[in-house]
């Protein structure tokens, strides 16, 4: 007598099979299914023709229908690595690119020669920015603004998960605020960074992909895109100790622009870097004495 499979697994539903018949890029459907499954993508190699119980492929195929209508591969699996780091993602937050990394890496490098570098990140969101600088920088002093309540929380868990509670530099100091407006008035900072909502009004990329599901608010003024850059820099010198640095991530084709705001309010070795494609991604100068 043949012995039948358990009632709750299907034996055409195996890992092989679904990924087969997915419709999307094998990379967003292997990250969906290790998800359901709590699998190292190895093993989806490995147990490729296992028997998967209905709950788990149902749990998948529904994954797999919300991504096909568009909603972002991050929010569904409420995680995205950025700077080594797993980052808690949700609805509330802008999800962490690959290319702000560059923002991190520059700043690090603007505090090497720093001894416990005190450090604003403003519009601070999932926190991506300013927890990796503390983790790469365990003495640095970090604060981190944003207007978002909402993203606050989401920054102050992946903080308190991510970082040692006996870094040197204390823990992250986290605090709603538009821009400078909350901030103690008597504070000053060696190195600023931002990632601010950059891209304008009538930009057709905020109704195309994973735009149509972040906030608003993160990804635009409502105006040219250069609204929250100019009260960044407009309050920068005011926020920053003697030789402290700003930097800025900012649109493709921002970067001329960008430098012309940071030359005005008297910053000096103004300069822009590329990412990873030669877009000129960010940019900074450092306050004159």
């Amino acid at each position: 007598m043949t012995s039948k499979a358990p009632a709750d697994r299907d034996s055409a539903a195996t890992p092989a099979a679904l990924l087969r018949a997915s419709p999307l890029p094998p990379l967003e459907a292997r990250v969906l299914l290790t998800h359901v499954l709590g699998w190292r993508q190895t093993q989806l190699i490995t147990r490729a023709d296992e028997a998967l119980d209905s709950a788990s492929v149902q749990c998948y195929l529904a994954l797999q229908a919300r991504r096909v209508a568009g909603e972002p591969v991050a929010q569904l699996v409420g995680i995205r690595e950025f700077f080594g780091l797993e980052l808690e993602v949700t609805p509330h937050v802008l999800i962490p690119r690959p290319e702000t990394e560059l923002l991190v890496e520059t700043a690090l490098i603007a505090m090497e020669n720093l001894a416990r570098p005190r450090v604003l990140d403003l519009g601070t969101g999932t926190g991506a920015i300013a927890v990796a600088i503390a983790s790469m920088r365990p003495d640095a002093q970090v604060s981190a603004l944003d207007r978002s309540a909402e993203a606050l929380a989401v920054a102050a868990r992946n903080a308190a998960r991510l970082l040692d509670r006996k870094r040197p530099g204390g823990a992250v100091t986290f605090a709603q605020s538009d821009w400078y407006d909350s901030l103690d008035a008597s504070l000053r900072f060696d190195v600023i960074v931002s990632n601010p909502p950059y891209i304008a009004s009538g930009d057709p990329h905020l109704s195309q992909g994973d735009l149509r599901y972040e906030p608003r608010g993160a990804l635009t003024d409502e105006a040219d895109g250069l609204g929250a850059i100019r009260a960044i820099v407009a309050g920068a010198p005011r926020r920053l100790a003697a030789n402290g640095v700003l930097w800025m991530e900012h649109g493709y084709d921002q970067a001329e622009a960008v430098r012309a705001l940071l030359v005005a309010q008297g910053f000096t070795q103004v300069q822009s870097e590329r990412d990873l494609a030669g877009i000129e991604r960010i940019s900074g100068g450092r306050l004159a004495d």
